[in-house]
């Protein structure tokens, strides 16, 4: 009797590895169309927190330089961002914690992106068919980088491409935007 319990208990394990991952995910993410994938969902894994768990920045707040001055040391790393004049500087230490960034620079609505894991700085045009999209974490990974989600359709893209890899834009990609990680000191020369 104690065997038959323990192939009950294999067969039940063998049956969980083989289901559908989206299944898993499916009431945390009611609004993803997992039906449609550039990509097999098996390569997506869980990064520890839950969807938002590593909360995105919606509305930067920013302060001048000559302030900035007294709070970054020179050496300190920034994504540097400058469009139509208008120059921005992300650090690191911020984004370590948040991962996107939501913002606008010049006219231009951008998402300013940074997977920790794989030490990844991205910046992309966050327009898709002249739609404003806005990005949360889903607290995914893929090849050990960032999957991000669109709060529109939670259509999930990995970070690393801008391509979307599940849901209703799966095989359209975000525009990217060239940006610098450099030093506080360099970002501040330019």
């Amino acid at each position: 009797m104690k065997y038959l319990g323990f192939i009950c208990l294999i067969v039940f394990l063998s049956a969980a590895v083989q289901a559908d991952p989206a299944d898993q995910w499916k009431s945390n993410w009611p609004k993803t169309d997992f039906s449609k994938a550039t990509i097999s969902l098996e390569s997506i894994q869980s990064g520890g927190p839950g969807k938002d768990g590593i909360p995105a920045i919606d509305h930067p707040k920013f302060i001048k330089l000559s302030k900035a001055k007294e709070m970054l040391a020179d050496d300190e790393p920034v994504i540097g961002l400058i469009i139509d004049g208008d120059a921005k500087a992300y650090p690191l230490r911020i984004l370590i914690w948040h991962e996107i960034v939501n913002d606008n620079v010049g006219e231009i609505p951008v998402a300013v992106t940074y997977c920790p894991l794989c030490n990844t700085s991205i910046v992309f045009d966050r327009r898709l068919d002249n739609k404003g999209l806005d990005f949360g974490t889903t607290g995914k990974v893929r090849h050990s980088d960032l999957v991000m989600y669109d709060r529109h359709t939670e259509s999930w893209w990995q970070q690393f491409s801008g391509a979307a890899i599940v849901g209703d834009f799966a095989g359209d990609s975000l525009k990217v935007i060239a940006s610098r990680l450099e030093s506080f000191r360099d970002f501040k020369k330019r």
